[in-house]
């Protein structure tokens, strides 16, 4: 396909593939005359993956740089994951368990006991919570890490499936963040909706009594 074609494809105006073209970010296409060339899918999932982490995750340009480099020179799937992690969801570099709750729910789940950037952000989660003073109990870390470790092996499960790096890329990037505020508005579903079936609905206009014009003139 010509550069008009993918463009219009990709929903990507012709100048901003220009720019990603100059920076490298996407791949030159294959040259037919001096001054036009084809494009083929794989641009067209570049720009996906461009698209996603641009406009999805929020991400710069450098960073963005960061991912595709990867992907360009054919990086393990788990090293693609992790710079994900790492730049999509800003947590910092990987560092070994410090805390004896951190380390027990990775006891729990028998999750791989490996310094991670994850890990190091729970732990300072953790210690921000014991600070606070609403440290967490071992019984409500076994259900928490239970329950995310079922949405970790769907997302995880979907992205591996992805046929290409840059698929994958898009995926994971996306799950990150749509997955990740999916669960965030589930969760807030299901605590208005035990908090209901404990204290009953807040009053308002759908459950208030009616007005006193509402009532039949003359009646006592």
């Amino acid at each position: 396909m010509r550069l008009r074609e993918l463009s219009d494809v990709t929903g990507m105006p012709i100048a901003s593939i220009k720019y990603y073209l100059r920076e490298g970010i996407v791949p030159a296409g294959r040259l037919v005359t001096a001054t036009r060339a084809h494009y083929h899918e794989g641009h067209v999932r570049r720009i996906r993956t461009i698209q996603t982490l641009r406009n999805v995750n929020g991400l710069s340009v450098e960073q963005i740089r960061v991912i595709v480099g990867l992907v360009d020179r054919g990086a393990s799937r788990v090293e693609i994951m992790k710079a994900l992690q790492r730049e999509v969801q800003a947590l910092g570099e990987p560092v070994p368990g410090r805390t004896e709750a951190g380390n027990a729910v990775v006891r729990m789940r028998g999750w791989p006991d490996v310094p991670t950037a994850a890990r190091g952000a729970l732990d300072d989660h953790l210690e921000e919570m014991a600070r606070l003073g609403v440290p967490v109990p071992e019984k409500a870390l076994d259900v928490y890490s239970r329950a995310v470790d079922l949405i970790a092996h769907v997302d995880v499960g979907d992205a591996a499936a992805a046929e290409d790096l840059d698929t994958l890329v898009t995926k994971a990037a996306a799950g990150m963040h749509m997955h990740s505020q999916l669960v965030l508005r589930l969760l807030a579903l299901a605590q208005a909706s035990r908090s209901i079936a404990l204290y009953g609905p807040a009053p308002g206009p759908h459950n208030a009594q009616g007005p006193a014009s509402a009532v039949p003139a003359g009646g006592n």
